[in-house]
């Protein structure tokens, strides 16, 4: 397969800013339809179905994703990675099932804030135990510091709920769900990364991800169905179903990027724009309830600062892991 071509900085920024803004506009969409058909259950098997179709296509128009799709059993034969990798679509269905049922209160801005808080915080015991392809990673000061800033931001975002008739127990308790869900991502995204490295393309990975978290949803759809029972009737306007595609968008982006940019840089945009894009859907677009107030403003900017502090290299190690093979293969969440 031949390399990837170049793309220039001018160019390449603005298409990590937008390809980041791709998971908080997911997030809106899921949440409207979530609201529309009261059942978030739906609208994540909605969202996971969607996107499978997407990367399905994708995987048999592309020599790349047939040559990944003839990788699988060899790689799980050949144990490649450990098989139960397999099992990183679960987080990614927790990850949009958590989108569906909590933008609509907590307002997308807050959401992606607690997400990137909660990937600032696993990545440094993903990075130090070695899920990812890259093995074992030092552990410095700065990046430390930066996930701590990150809950700082957190509260910071969160302080203009507390109060009146707020219940504040109960917020920091639908908070700590998109929490858990940034937790969940930093160990998906190593996951698929090695993945990735054993089939030749983030595209066998990312599908199958989108496979396993479909089926993992439809069993539950399925259990809850048989126990509950009820019907449904879903919306004709054809807006609440690009969920899916809207994930799938952010998954090829990334790719694209990380080939001819780099990680790192990529990592950066890629934040950058998910930060940036929730507060603006929530600035000029608010679902109702939604507060903009200056402290949600600067949890956000916190928090960018937070990710350029973790991200850039520093000198100062905490814990100096063992010299690894380093591999600037990765793959974006399955979602």
């Amino acid at each position: 397969m031949s390399g990837p071509r170049h793309i220039p900085l001018p160019l390449g920024l603005p298409l990590m800013l937008l390809g980041g803004a791709m998971l908080p506009l997911q997030g809106r969409v899921n949440g409207a339809l979530a609201i529309r058909i009261d059942d978030s259950l739906t609208t994540s098997l909605i969202s996971f179905y969607t996107g499978l179709a997407v990367m399905m296509l994708i995987t048999v128009l592309l020599p790349a994703g047939r040559a990944g799709f003839a990788q699988i059993v060899p790689t799980l034969r050949e144990r490649r990675v450990p098989r139960w990798y397999l099992l990183a679509g679960i987080s990614g269905g927790y990850f949009v099932l958590m989108q569906a049922g909590t933008i609509a209160l907590l307002g997308v801005a807050v959401f992606t804030v607690a997400v990137v808080a909660g990937q600032s915080l696993s990545s440094l015991l993903v990075d130090r135990i070695g899920l990812g392809p890259g093995g074992r990673r030092r552990v410095t000061v700065p990046r430390l510091g930066g996930a701590l800033l990150t809950l700082a931001s957190v509260a910071i975002a969160l302080s203009p709920r507390f109060g009146g008739s707020t219940d504040g127990a109960a917020l920091i308790l639908l908070v700590l769900l998109p929490l858990l869900a940034g937790l969940l991502s930093s160990a998906q995204h190593a996951m698929n990364g090695a993945a990735a490295v054993a089939y030749g393309t983030p595209i066998t990975a990312t599908t199958l991800n989108f496979l396993l978290g479909a089926a993992v949803l439809t069993i539950i759809w399925v259990g809850r169905w048989v126990m509950v029972g009820g019907t449904l009737e879903l919306p004709a306007e054809w807006w609440y179903y690009l969920g899916g595609p809207l994930g799938a968008i952010f998954v090829g982006m990334t790719t694209l990027l990380v080939r001819t940019m780099g990680i790192l840089l990529t990592s950066l945009g890629m934040i950058a724009g998910q930060l940036l894009g929730s507060l603006a859907l929530d600035i000029f677009v608010p679902t109702p309830g939604t507060v903009i107030a200056p402290a949600t403003v600067v949890g956000t900017v916190l928090t960018l600062a937070a990710v350029v502090l973790a991200t850039l290299p520093w000198r100062q190690p905490l814990y100096a892991a063992p010299a690894v093979k380093r591999s600037t293969t990765g793959s974006g969440p399955g979602r």
